[in-house]
C-alpha cells in the first residue's frame, strides 16, 4: 500500500512502503546518509519496536532499525 502524499515516515503503518523525497533535518540527514539512506531510495516499514522507540525499514535492499527522531525527518512520497 503506497503513501497517500509526501508526509513523514512514522505516521504510517508496517507494511506500507514508498520513496524518500527529502529531510527535514539537516544534522541527521548527514548521518543517515553516511548509512546509505538517500532520497529516491525505496523505503518499506516492517515495524515498530515493542516500545515504540525505534522503527524496523528497509532501505532498498538493506535492514535498518532507525530511532523514532531519525524516522521523523524522512519525508516520503
Amino acid at each position: 500500500m503506497p503513501f497517500p502524499l509526501v508526509a513523514a515516515a512514522p505516521h504510517f503503518a508496517a507494511g506500507q512502503s514508498g520513496t524518500i523525497e527529502r529531510f527535514t533535518n539537516k544534522k541527521l540527514a548527514s548521518k543517515l546518509m553516511d548509512i546509505g539512506v538517500r532520497p529516491g531510495s525505496r523505503l518499506r516499514i516492517i515495524r515498530k519496536s515493542p516500545f515504540g522507540s525505534s522503527w524496523y525499514v528497509k532501505i532498498d535492499r538493506q535492514c535498518l532499525a532507525l530511532r523514532k527522531q531519525e524516522l521523523a525527518c524522512i519525508m516520503i512520497k
